[in-house]
């Protein structure tokens, strides 16, 4: 299969600039998992869940995604 090449089709350019993600975002985040050792095993699932998302959300904000 050959593609064609279409001159009048536009051409993206550079996505925009990254932005930072505090550190004081992650380490709210991560500091979500203080104390876990303390935890029954079962309740871990709920507080890596809430972590993660924090952490996607951080993340997502770098590329506006």
């Amino acid at each position: 299969m050959q593609v064609e090449f279409d001159a009048n089709r536009p051409v993206p350019g550079p996505p925009p600039a990254a932005q930072p993600v505090s550190d004081e975002a992650i380490a709210d985040a991560v500091a979500g998992l203080d104390g876990l050792d303390r935890l029954p095993v079962a309740d871990h699932v709920d507080r890596f869940d809430t972590v993660h998302i924090a952490l996607t959300a951080a993340l997502a904000s770098i590329d506006k995604v």
